[in-house]
């Protein structure tokens, strides 16, 4: 009984070597030259950059796409209504990922069609895919970045100018567009900001007058602040106006 389980336990410590042994056989990273003068990786390597791009999916929805200044925006709205954790984060998160997949449903289309479809159809090889997919995605932030914010980044990286859009690196237009975004969000939460705050400097007065300074005005002011967000329909507001922001 001792020997059978000195043979098992030699057996699971050289298991790993046996293991490493057979992928040591294997190339990891093999490029052979294709028909028409290019490359070709082989699938281990492609299966690792896929997996390393999946990585990058979540802040590539944050920071290229819509969903920052709607995030930004609703964040702020719950701040002016004083209700610090309702709608949850959850909620937030959910609302403004869904209206992200609205406003950007046309540019997703668009590198579906132009950029997908070809390269399951093998008409497009991955890079030219990748170039492909970025031109729509590239379009949708040239229109919502300001030129100044593109002009700053110029500035900073020792360029004078360009002659078209087409010419403005990416890697320059893509923190332009978060600071055009979190620019506009912040305009947009400061409009929103204002009843809010006619609303609480209303109650904090008559508190006062009243004498009854140990009272928070939060705790009065609350209800009139939900009053009124619901009886102008505010959920419609917030939503359509963040949702047209981008269309216009």
């Amino acid at each position: 009984m001792t020997q059978q389980r000195w043979l098992v336990l030699a057996f699971f410590l050289l298991l790993p070597e046996l293991v490493f042994a057979q992928i040591g056989g294997m190339n990891a990273v093999t490029v052979t030259a294709a028909p028409n003068g290019g490359q070709v990786y082989s699938l281990t390597l492609q299966i690792l950059l896929f997996m390393t791009v999946l990585t990058l999916l979540p802040s590539a929805l944050v920071m290229l796409t819509s969903f920052t200044r709607i995030i930004v925006v609703l964040a702020i709205l719950r701040q002016g209504l004083g209700t610090s954790q309702t709608p949850s984060n959850q909620v937030l998160l959910g609302l403004a990922f869904f209206l992200t997949l609205f406003v950007m449903a046309p540019v997703f289309e668009d590198i579906y069609n132009t950029a997908v479809l070809p390269y399951l159809d093998e008409k497009l090889g991955t890079e030219e895919a990748i170039v492909a997919a970025v031109k729509p995605l590239r379009a949708f932030m040239l229109e919502q970045t300001r030129e100044t914010d593109i002009a700053l980044f110029a500035e900073i990286k020792g360029l004078d100018g360009f002659a078209s859009p087409d010419a403005i690196p990416l890697n320059l237009l893509v923190p332009a567009f978060i600071i055009s975004e979190l620019k506009t969000a912040f305009q947009i939460g400061f409009l929103i900001l204002i009843p809010f705050l006619i609303i609480d400097l209303v109650v904090a007065s008559v508190l006062m007058s009243m004498g009854m300074m140990m009272l928070s005005p939060l705790i009065i002011s609350l209800p009139f602040k939900i009053m009124l967000f619901v009886l102008v329909d505010g959920w419609s507001l917030i939503m359509g106006t963040l949702a047209q922001s981008f269309y216009s």
